[in-house]
């Protein structure tokens, strides 16, 4: 086998292109505590935390929920059902990139390291809260939430309440999106005692509840403006960012759901964009 064909082949595992979800709101994260741009060492170093955390947490997903995604129509191609990938080969390589995660953080700053446990744990946690709560859409929130906190972390090598917005604007931003990600497990979440908003409240209740933690979302957004003292070109951003998300939510409706992978994937992608992009356009200009 080709070593492009075996890269490839992780890069699905991971769904690497999922990236960029959280990245931008690191990079944001980073800004808003640099009041600027950071360092390119800082830049380099929270980048590659980044991709060892995200890395690591999707081989730890995969590895435990090797059995449900066998047993799941829509999972059972992944690489590990199929055998593409050995579970001894993912358990080394998400080993391998949780440590990329610990080195980048000690290399950032103390806090950074000793903080590094929690939020492994917090991802490690993530894969079974399936099993027993409706309420893993906001622990998955939670572990990207910690995102921007990190990135801040990064910068001043400290806890501060001024990056909390930020992160419980990714934290109900991940968890809206999540719920529509269900959407597609419901009859497969009931059958086999799996916990979902969906599965426990049906299309019409998730919808509801995913549109109020997107609303929760632009709220957060925009109060960063007094906190960070930002201006007219972020303020443009999360506007933009708004228009997005409702233009996401028009299209998942209970009647349609063939629309779920571009609301999930596409939309979300730009809108992560989209508030990063105008944070560094605001501190820039």
């Amino acid at each position: 086998m080709s070593i492009f064909k075996k890269t490839s082949d992780y890069l699905r595992l991971i769904r690497f292109s999922h990236s960029i979800f959280a990245l931008p709101f690191a990079f944001t994260g980073a800004l808003v505590a640099a009041e600027g741009i950071p360092s390119l060492r800082q830049i380099f170093w929270i980048t590659m935390a980044m991709v060892g955390a995200r890395s690591g947490a999707m081989g730890l997903n995969r590895i435990i929920d090797k059995r449900i995604d066998a047993l799941n129509p829509r999972t059972q191609n992944r690489e590990l059902p199929r055998g593409v990938i050995r579970t001894w080969e993912a358990v080394v390589f998400t080993c391998f990139s949780l440590a990329i995660f610990v080195l980048s953080a000690y290399e950032l700053n103390p806090l950074c390291f000793k903080l590094s446990p929690l939020a492994i744990l917090v991802l490690l946690i993530y894969p079974y809260t399936k099993r027993f709560t409706a309420l893993s859409h906001i622990i998955l929130g939670l572990a990207l939430a910690l995102a921007p906190l990190g990135a801040w972390i990064a910068i001043k090598g400290s806890i501060d309440v001024e990056i909390i917005p930020l992160s419980v604007a990714v934290l109900f931003w991940v968890a809206g999106f999540d719920i529509f990600y269900a959407l597609q497990d419901i009859d497969f979440d009931r059958r086999y005692g799996l916990f979902s908003i969906p599965s426990r409240l049906g299309i019409n209740k998730s919808l509801w509840i995913a549109r109020l933690f997107h609303m929760i979302t632009i709220i957060m957004l925009f109060s960063l403006v007094p906190i960070f003292n930002l201006k007219g070109l972020y303020l443009t951003g999360v506007f933009i960012a708004m228009a997005i998300l409702l233009y996401e939510h028009s299209l998942v409706k209970a009647s349609d759901l063939s629309k779920i992978d571009i609301a999930f994937f596409n939309m979300n992608g730009y809108m992560s964009i989209t508030v990063f992009l105008f944070t560094l356009f605001d501190y820039l200009f």
